[in-house]
């Protein structure tokens, strides 16, 4: 084994687990096309439960649409504290140029709350150019990204709480 590698084995490494059991979580989810977000709810909220989160302790939020999820979750992580939020929302290109701007300000949101809040806050936000792309990553037939999401958050609280 090359020196470096044996040097590099001893490095202290920190990683989340897949425990939800003593976690609390929120998820913001938006209502616009919400015959896709709330296949992603339901992906999350699997997850988190079968990982061991307790009904009593996952808070969902609903909002308009996708512009609104990052005020929603930033008065979440400040009355309900939460280890993690997942946020959900899906975006489909439009023929304007509001698509780029709702998905470029909601990432920024979303991105700057987390760093901010020192909560994680998972951009659960799929961004598609047509209803049959969105569909296919919303879980209809397979893949479900809420679920991914989901799974990032308990990962991300638990990696948090062994940096503190």
């Amino acid at each position: 084994m090359p020196e470096k590698i044996k040097k590099a084995a001893s490095v202290k490494t920190l990683k989340g687990d897949f425990s939800a059991r003593g976690r609390r979580f929120g998820i913001v989810v938006s209502q616009f096309n919400e015959y896709l977000t709330r296949a992603l709810l339901e992906g999350a909220l699997d997850v988190l439960l079968r990982h061991g989160a307790r009904e009593k302790d996952i808070t969902v939020v609903h909002t308009p649409g996708a512009f609104e999820i990052p005020l929603a979750a930033k008065k979440l992580i400040s009355s309900k504290r939460p280890d993690a939020v997942i946020t959900l929302a899906v975006v489909i290109r439009g023929e304007t140029r509001h698509f780029d701007q709702v998905v470029r300000e909601t990432a920024r949101g979303i991105r700057e709350l987390s760093q901010n809040s020192n909560t994680p806050v998972i951009l659960g936000m799929l961004s598609a150019q047509n209803t049959r792309q969105a569909v296919a990553r919303v879980g209809v037939k397979q893949m479900n990204k809420g679920r991914e999401w989901a799974l990032a958050a308990i990962e991300m609280a638990n990696l948090l709480r062994k940096l503190k």
